[in-house]
């Protein structure tokens, strides 16, 4: 078994197609067959359910994805170590929720620093982008915390407030029972928040309506059509100029924290460790001080 193997059963599991898997890997088809066929052969089983339209993992194609995944991206770090520079350089891909206020002052001093680095930016709900670190497709992440997995590190980037924002100064529990709630979709550390006070309160909402963007939840609030749940410091200027109202959530509901994780058994590369240098910078502590959750 070659690591290019895993690669090719990789691409053809992703793309779910021998003939798509060949183009994107510039290789003539019929060698992609052969090598999945030998993988098969070497491993004692089907790996995939064949049919007219493409192809599907099966039980045991499963297990060896992510067992590849897992070799392939040991591979990739293990060249990543020996072939760095000391300068940091090369793609850094970061996970964000999108209203990490930080973020532009984080992004501005390390463009400043190490201008060799691409960022990749990935915008998601903090429970995705913790599986995109623990799968190693994200170097890290910016997500609502603290997170509580024993392969997570993280560093507290900045502490906050939850409010309910609304088109009206005056908010009633009648309100929040009766009015939509305008929300990110399941996943996201701030709905959550909303929906354990709401729990404890009794509260039932009357419609939960998702939602993509942030900016397209604080347009529909402005306008009227419900109401959410979102750090104050997000809409502190719409607050000011009356085009929404901010109403307090009960502690310990209301405090939130969002925090940069990463992979603690991945290597942390000059180039990511850099950053998260930054990031500490920002936030006033002392040193590199992540802290582990187990």
């Amino acid at each position: 078994m070659e690591f290019n193997d895993l690669r090719i059963f990789q691409t053809v599991a992703t793309l779910g197609s021998v003939s798509k898997a060949a183009i994107q890997l510039s290789y003539v088809q019929s060698n992609v067959t052969a090598r999945i066929k030998l993988l098969e052969k070497e491993l004692q089983t089907p790996l995939f359910y064949r049919h007219k339209r493409g192809m599907v993992l099966n039980t045991e194609g499963k297990r060896l994805l992510e067992y590849s995944r897992e070799i392939l991206s040991k591979v990739d770090e293990m060249k990543d170590v020996f072939s760095q520079s000391t300068a940091p350089s090369g793609v850094l891909d970061i996970g964000i929720v999108e209203t990490v206020n930080a973020l532009p002052e984080i992004l501005s001093a390390y463009y400043s620093k190490y201008p060799n680095v691409e960022l990749s930016l990935q915008a998601g709900v903090t429970e995705h982008l913790v599986q995109e670190v623990i799968d190693m497709k994200l170097d890290g992440a910016f997500v609502t915390g603290p997170i509580r997995h024993p392969l997570i590190e993280q560093v507290e980037v900045i502490s906050e407030k939850l409010v309910i924002v609304s088109r009206s100064s005056s908010l009633s529990m009648e309100d929040i029972t009766m009015k939509p709630l305008l929300l990110y979709k399941k996943g996201c550390g701030y709905r959550g928040r909303l929906e354990s006070w709401m729990k404890i309160e009794g509260i039932i909402p009357k419609q939960v309506m998702e939602f993509g963007t942030f900016g397209t939840i604080i347009g529909s609030v402005a306008a009227g059509i419900g109401i959410t749940v979102i750090p104050e410091s997000s809409v502190i200027d719409l607050a000011a100029k009356g085009t929404i109202y901010c109403h307090h959530i009960p502690e310990p509901y209301q405090n939130i924290t969002t925090v940069f994780i990463r992979r603690k058994d991945a290597y942390l590369t000059s180039t990511l460790g850099s950053f998260i240098d930054v990031i500490v910078a920002r936030a006033n502590l002392p040193g590199l001080n992540i802290e582990d959750r187990e």
